[in-house]
């Protein structure tokens, strides 16, 4: 017996309308034309389908089996082709996102809020496993996007640029350096230095000033919380160098002293990284549009 989904889709519509004229209309196919589609069916299963004699038309036992069988497949039939058309319009997809950005959670969390009430029917999910293998994941298609400042030559890969931020230098207001209008390379001879815990070559103070300057600090301390790095600067156990936008709040509190790494100040960019067939879908730009400028917001709060 050759069943096709027609067939199933005959057998739920003159169930569902009593009868071939109203089932024909529903299927947008001539009243012949379906009793043509219904004898052929049923020289095929060798047995009758309807039984023809009762008003309104009714499915047989055997009919019925197949209508049980419509039930249960043409949902899912149904439901995966609006899966493909939402596809098809860009309205339904897969947001993964990998960081290598520890302190990008707090600009990224009102982000991904805004972006969800404009597409809700994308995944979205953070992937804070993949953090430090993430342009490999990226390749390997296991994630969508990777927030990252530093750009790579990745064949498929483009880096969107997002915006500009300023790495900058927070101690408590008892310390030394508070007196100092910048802090420079040698004023981190004496201090402990609290980072997140990542490879030197990812986080900013070691790539853009210390490294260069061959200074390396009294001892460093890594911490994996911003919140729990800025308590340890308040009670004087190191200094630290982030963000300007983690730091919007903080620098206006007596506790602390926040000042531009070098006399010009340090500036960096902040990308996020997609595979190139996947940086126009709609939804994909939306979310770019957003981190570009979602984040400023906070930085001039």
């Amino acid at each position: 017996m050759h069943l096709e989904l027609r067939h199933l889709r005959t057998i739920r519509a003159i169930h569902d309308a009593g009868g071939l004229a109203r089932a024909a209309d529903l299927l947008h196919i001539t009243q012949s034309a379906l009793s043509h589609q219904v004898k052929g069916l049923e020289d095929q299963a060798g047995v009758e389908l309807f039984a023809r004699r009762s008003k309104p038309l009714r499915l047989s036992s055997a009919g019925m089996k197949l209508l049980r069988l419509a039930e249960r497949i043409l949902p899912e039939i149904e439901a995966i082709e609006e899966e493909f058309e939402a596809l098809r319009q860009g309205r339904a997809g897969r947001l993964h996102i990998a960081i290598e950005c520890h302190a990008c959670f707090d600009w990224l969390f009102p982000v991904l809020e805004q972006f969800r009430r404009a597409w809700p029917e994308i995944d979205v999910d953070i992937r804070a496993g993949l953090a430090f293998n993430a342009m490999p994941a990226l390749l390997r298609e296991e994630v969508d996007l990777v927030i990252s400042s530093d750009p790579e030559a990745l064949d498929g890969i483009v880096f969107n640029p997002l915006f500009d931020y300023a790495p900058t230098f927070v101690a408590a207001s008892t310390n030394p350096l508070a007196a100092k209008a910048f802090v420079e390379a040698e004023d981190f001879r004496d201090q402990t230095l609290i980072t997140y815990p990542v490879d030197r070559g990812r986080i900013d103070i070691f790539t853009e000033l210390l490294g260069p300057a061959r200074v390396e600090p009294r001892a460093q301390r890594q911490v994996e919380l911003t919140a729990v790095i800025l308590m340890l600067v308040a009670s004087g156990r190191g200094v630290a160098v982030l963000p300007d936008w983690v730091l919007r709040e903080v620098k206006y509190q007596p506790d602390y002293i926040t000042r531009p790494v070098t006399e010009k100040g340090l500036s960096k960019r902040l990308y996020a990284a997609t595979r190139i067939e996947d940086a126009t879908q709609p939804f994909m730009a939306h979310f770019l549009r957003l981190a570009r400028t979602e984040p400023v917001k906070l930085q001039r709060s």
